[in-house]
């Protein structure tokens, strides 16, 4: 059975360092893009960060750049997204997803788009208090 399993959640304070994992099963996560997602109360699901097997490559949101670092661990098959300097407005369920695409060879607007994501994970909640 293919999954995704994000982990690393939970109640932090503003200016906080949580690292949140992706573990994937069932498929092996070096042969696909890995996106992280995020979604706030009322709002829709943004793309935050992605990385791709293939060379490395990453991408970060505006909002997030500098503050978030994506990487991977393909002999663990997963892959993790530290997150520094957290503020109020990062609260969101975050969520994994994997695309079996090039990032290196796709667009802005490619690769924040959840319909090129084939597997998804089931979110984990991040609450940053100020």
């Amino acid at each position: 059975e293919v999954q995704l399993q994000a982990s690393g959640g939970g109640l932090v304070q503003a200016g906080g360092s949580p690292r949140l994992s992706c573990a994937a099963s069932g498929f092996t996560l070096d042969d696909y893009a890995i996106g992280w997602f995020r979604q706030a109360p009322g709002k829709e699901r943004e793309e935050v960060s992605c990385i791709s097997s293939s060379d490395a490559s990453t991408t970060y949101a505006d909002s997030v750049k500098g503050r978030f670092t994506i990487s991977s661990d393909y002999a663990k098959n997963m892959v993790f997204l530290q997150m520094n300097s957290l503020k109020p407005e990062d609260t969101a369920v975050y969520y994994c997803a994997a695309g079996k695409f090039s990032l290196v060879n796709s667009g802005k607007s490619y690769y924040t788009h959840e319909a090129h994501y084939d597997y998804w994970g089931q979110g984990t909640q991040v609450t940053v208090s100020s």
